[in-house]
């Protein structure tokens, strides 16, 4: 890991990996019982050991092509500090309403609470209300934290620290936080969605619904994980931080059901310079879900209005981009892919990108398409080193019988804190 600061700086999908931050999977996706799955927002129970060998191809592929931060040692860093710690485990301790642990937690050595806020912290059944509960967890394991791309993003040399839909995600939010501003790795301005918002506030957004196309231009998913009070806290914040020219910023309605809908990026990814992967019925398709083209002038929100789809403004703001179809011709096959993440693709550089080796029509497109099917061990070992770093477009394959499980595909599960310009 590079250890002077890294500026933060990714004005794209798909520049070239310069920094990335990842979170292994560890027992807090263990910690799990058939009675949390529903609150833990897992479709199923993963196998751990499985889980971890499937996501150490994504860690293996990524630190051959870029530094790797780990969200681990850097919150080990952050509560080596004694007033972060304190700001951290205040705040952790007031929202999730467990104050009768903030002496034990702050007494115990930094790498033991960093474990203890990402795997959890088993309750003291030494009261009758604490007996009544019928909690066996204080503080809720972070099942979802592998999935780094929700409780933050990063926009130019900014973060924006989410307000996530879901209160058991709330600790991810906070722990990255903490991280941007106290780790001592990072050199950015940071906003945080969740200060001043009461518990009532429908200002939510989250990673996975926020792509940074172009320097002027975000696309925004508006669906269950982001709103629109949300969009407007993101735009109302960024258009004071581009006080001069013009910036473009696309909505994309998103059904609410079926839950692999939940955030944008799985049903729309870049890919390269002019080429994105689709769910074709909801992005070229006609249907009842709005696209809006917002347009900040000088600092000034000019224009709100309706555009006929996705793909058609992009177009008009000079980004004309083949759609590639997740999943094929074949309408089951569509479905069944995006169901497991066939449409999330992490670009790691213009045409290189990252998925799953389950979702075969999906791979059967993009060859057809020009895209090389590598598969991740392949690169790994070396053995596909010229490949990949050709000048030809490549996909880089996962296995993933467990991962997907979680709800999420590559780009889901990475953070990238800096990329070359296009």
């Amino acid at each position: 890991m590079t250890k002077q600061k890294l500026k933060i700086e990714v004005q794209s999908e798909i520049g070239s990996l310069n920094a990335v931050l990842l979170h292994r999977p560890g027992a807090e996706v263990e910690n799990m019982t058939p009675l949390n799955v529903q609150r833990a927002l897992y479709s199923d129970i993963l196998n751990l050991s499985i889980a971890q060998s499937e996501y150490e191809q994504l860690y293996g592929v990524l630190s051959k092509v870029a530094d790797v931060y780990e969200v681990r040692s850097l919150l080990i860093n952050v509560l080596e500090q004694a007033k972060p710690r304190e700001d951290l485990i205040r705040r952790i301790c007031t929202t999730e309403d467990v104050m009768p642990y903030y002496e034990e937690l702050m007494q115990m050595k930094s790498a033991d609470l960093a474990r203890v806020l990402i795997e959890g912290l088993p309750a003291r059944i030494n009261t009758l209300t604490a007996y009544l509960k019928n909690e066996y967890y204080a503080l809720y394991p972070l099942y979802n934290f592998y999935f780094t791309r929700d409780a933050a993003v990063t926009i130019g040399n900014q973060a924006l620290v989410c307000r996530m839909a879901n209160k058991v995600r709330m600790r991810e939010s906070f722990i990255m936080d903490a991280i941007y501003r106290s780790s001592g790795a990072f050199e950015c301005s940071v906003i945080d969605a969740n200060y001043l918002q009461t518990d009532k506030s429908e200002v939510i957004m989250e990673g996975g619904d926020i792509l940074v196309a172009r320097e002027d231009i975000l696309i925004i998913g508006n669906g269950v994980r982001t709103t629109p009070q949300g969009i407007d806290f993101m735009i109302d914040r960024f258009r004071k931080s581009v006080p001069r020219g013009r910036y473009n910023v696309i909505v994309q309605q998103l059904p609410s059901e079926p839950e692999s809908f939940i955030h944008l990026d799985m049903v729309f990814t870049l890919l390269d310079n002019d080429k994105c992967m689709v769910f074709k019925p909801l992005i070229t398709q006609a249907n009842q879900y709005q696209t809006v083209h917002i347009i900040i002038e000088d600092g000034r929100v000019t224009s709100i209005r309706p555009v006929s789809g996705l793909l058609s403004v992009l177009k008009k703001l000079g980004m004309d981009l083949k759609p590639i179809v997740c999943g094929g011709a074949d309408e089951w096959d569509q479905e069944r892919e995006q169901w497991h993440s066939g449409a999330n693709f992490f670009a790691f550089a213009p045409g290189k990108v990252i998925s799953y080796a389950r979702n075969i029509h999906t791979l059967e497109e993009l060859s057809k398409s020009g895209f090389e099917i590598v598969k991740a061990n392949d690169f790994i070992s070396g053995a596909a080193d010229s490949t990949v770093y050709g000048n030809s477009p490549c996909v880089l394959t996962i296995d993933g019988s467990e991962l997907p499980r979680g709800g999420g595909g590559a780009r889901c599960m990475t953070m990238p804190l800096s990329r070359k310009p296009l």
